[in-house]
This record gives C-alpha cells, structure tokens and sequence, in this order.
C-alpha cells in the first residue's frame, strides 16, 4: 500500500512508494503528519510546483464488509486499499436487548406513569441505526481520503443482486438476456447464499453448477427460491430426481436444503436497502460518482484474472475499470467500526 501525501499547505498530493516515504523522512523532507492511514508531509513541496494525476475512489459496499480501493486512473496503479468491517449485526442485537428489556419494565409494579405513544417523528429518509451506521463508516472513510490524495471522481457498486432478474430470468430484451453480463446476477447471489460449496455433498473449492432443487421436468421453475449449487457429480446423479428422493439417505441434509432454499439472503438486502441513500450522500460531495452492478464488477474481475476480496472487487466496480490494474503485493488497511 502506497503512503499518503500531502505538502506544506496540507493539500494532497499523488500518493508514493514506501521506500520513497522511508527516504524522504530520513533525509528531514517530509514529517509524519498521521499513522492511520499513514501520510507524511512534505516540507518543501506545494501543489502549484507539483505534478498530479486523477485518482478514482472506488467503493464495494456490503453488509458485513465495505471494500474500497484508489486507483490511478492513467496508470491502473492501485495504490491505496481499504477494508471496512461494520458493526450492523451488533447495533440491532443491542436494540433487540434494550427493547427486550423496556416491555419487562412496562408489565412491572412500578408507580403509575401517564402512557406514552407516538412521541417520537422520524426525519425524512430515515433509516435504521444498523444500516445507518454502515454507510456513516463509508462516509467518514470517503471524506477521510479525500483530504489526503487527489480523489476526482467516485464509483459505487450500486446494485449487488438484481432482484428482477433473480424472480425472472427472463425478464424482457434478447439484450438483457444474452448480454456479456448474462448469468452473473444470479450466479453471484447462489454462491453467496450457499457459501461457495456443493448444497448436496459440501465439496468446497470445485466448479459449481446451477441445480434446479425441483427439476423443470417435472414442474419446477427459475426461480431463484429453486436454484442452488452443486458440483457436476451430484449435478449428474440428481438428474430429475425428485430431492427428497436423492436425499433420501441424508435427511438432514434434505431438511437444511428445503429450509435455506426459501431463506432470502439477509446481506443482499440490507446492501440494496441503503445502496441509493449512498449514492445520494456520494453526490452531496460534489465529485462525479460512477455506478455499476455486482454482475459487471464479477465481470471485470475475472476478465483480469483476479482474486476476490472485497477491496479487489472494489477496484473492478464500474465500465472506468482500466484493461490492466496493478494490485500484485497491495495489502488493504484493516478499519474496524
């Protein structure tokens, strides 16, 4: 990860190598000026007399982890990245306890109190603390960067599952359907649903097909409340079998499959419940913000032959993705809300 940089005035500069950081405080150039994320300043150095490129903020929200990645956008050079854990789960399950805890009192013997009820107006567009609080951690996280590195424009995954197409795969347009972006919708949803293994034999780390739980033979449907992931062994020996006789010698197995087929995924939600309030809050900074679908980021992704992390992902979010991006040895900053 690259070292933050900015010159005497406080103004950002383009980011610099660590060993060129090391150098320049060895030799009395620069001071630290913050360790988190680490940035130096130059003494002898202005904006005006200084040479700087546009760099792109890009943003992979998500419910448990946000990703977020710098990158240059001549050169693909990521040189900053970023991995936001949030605290969503945490803040409901103490608004679940206090709750809990406030009907207790209310059934108590305690003196007489006048009732209370509907005192309390919520704000235009509100929205619950615990998504709330995810996207007050990007936002700090955004205002923080700006302020350190030369940030022209801003890309956000807009849209992580498209709901549509996950209840229809055939929604309109010969476009839409047989598009470069066609099956990578709902590809992504099954394997984060199913946690990336085979739903009948748990083989991890295989190719995994889409399995119709109830087989289109014999009345079954697209919709995704009927798809799952199995690899092409088990894929192969269902057929169209009905599941519970293909399972009929691991009954728990079958039980956890029915029951987690009608389970919606929780993280998608939360994801597109707070996307456009992002994007929203994104705009009020006044920059150019980029959307894109989780779809052409897997697209992208893959495309470049690179792994998945969330601050990868972050970085292939958008069509402003460059062909080559230049990530090899980038470790991301661990932020903990």
């Amino acid at each position: 990860m690259y070292t933050f940089v900015l010159d005497k005035n406080l103004k950002p500069l383009d980011p610099c190598h660590p060993a060129r950081a090391r150098k320049l405080l060895n030799t009395g150039r620069a001071k630290v000026f913050k360790r988190y994320p680490f940035t130096i300043v130059l003494l002898d150095r202005t904006v005006k007399h200084s040479l700087t490129h546009p760099h792109r903020c890009k943003i992979d929200p998500g419910s448990k982890t946000t990703g977020m990645a710098v990158v240059q956008e001549q050169t693909g050079r990521v040189t900053n990245a970023l991995e936001i854990e949030h605290r969503g789960q945490q803040i409901k399950n103490a608004l679940d306890s206090r709750r809990q805890l406030r009907r207790g009192r209310r059934s108590r013997k305690l003196r007489y109190r006048k009732r209370r009820f509907l005192n309390r107006t919520r704000s235009e567009g509100w929205l619950p603390p615990s998504l709330e609080s995810r996207i007050a951690n990007v936002e700090t996280w955004v205002s923080r960067i700006l302020k350190v590195c030369p940030i022209t424009a801003l890309s956000q995954e807009l849209v992580r599952f498209d709901m549509q197409k996950m209840q229809n795969l055939e929604i309109s347009g010969i476009e839409y359907q047989r598009g470069e972006l066609f099956g990578f919708e709902v590809k992504e949803y099954l394997l984060q649903k199913w946690g990336r293994k085979c739903a009948y034999c748990g083989t991890e780390g295989t190719p995994l097909e889409i399995e119709h739980i109830r087989a289109l033979s014999k009345g079954g449907s697209n919709r995704v409340s009927n798809l799952t992931l199995a690899c092409r062994s088990c894929n192969q020996a269902k057929g169209n079998k009905p599941v519970e006789v293909f399972l009929k010698k691991k009954p728990m197995v079958l039980k956890r499959v029915l029951a987690k087929a009608l389970v919606p995924l929780k993280d998608a939600a939360a994801v597109n419940t707070s996307r456009w309030e992002l994007f929203r809050r994104l705009k009020a900074i006044g920059l150019p913000v980029e959307m894109g679908s989780g779809g052409q980021t897997k697209f992208n992704r893959k495309l470049r032959g690179i792994a998945k992390t969330h601050w990868a992902d972050a970085a292939c979010v958008g069509a402003s993705t460059p062909e080559r991006l230049f990530l090899k040895g980038d470790k991301p900053l661990i932020a903990k809300a």
